[in-house]
């Protein structure tokens, strides 16, 4: 999608700080870190969000991408949390779904 921010990152004609990339997804540090590691998961492909997505494979590939990318981080062994906020009622900002990966402290529960 041509006007996606997270497209664009994709593209490479909007840089970010590349965490992991493969041929169908791309993790980033977030731009405003809520822990001490957060990281962004995306799949290259445009969703919009967790309501358009229709493709298991996609989703499931989205998570496993995920937790290498936590297991990357060093988080796995103290832990760690994968997220998705879908629209803006819960938060999601970038309409390009995503999962934050967030560790490095302990994460407190309720979230919201």
């Amino acid at each position: 999608m041509s006007d996606c921010l997270f497209c664009k990152m994709v593209a490479g004609e909007i840089p970010c700080t590349k965490v992991k990339e493969d041929d169908d997804y791309l993790a980033f540090r977030d731009i405003s870190p809520q822990a001490p590691t957060h990281v962004l998961a995306i799949p290259k492909r445009h969703v919009a969000s967790l309501n358009e997505a229709d493709d298991g494979a996609m989703l499931g590939g989205l998570v496993l991408f995920a937790r290498d990318v936590a297991v990357e981080e060093g988080l796995a062994e103290d832990g760690y949390r994968v997220v998705l906020n879908t629209m803006a009622g819960a938060g999601q900002t970038v309409f390009h779904i995503h999962a934050h990966v967030l560790g490095g402290r302990a994460l407190g529960w309720p979230p919201g």
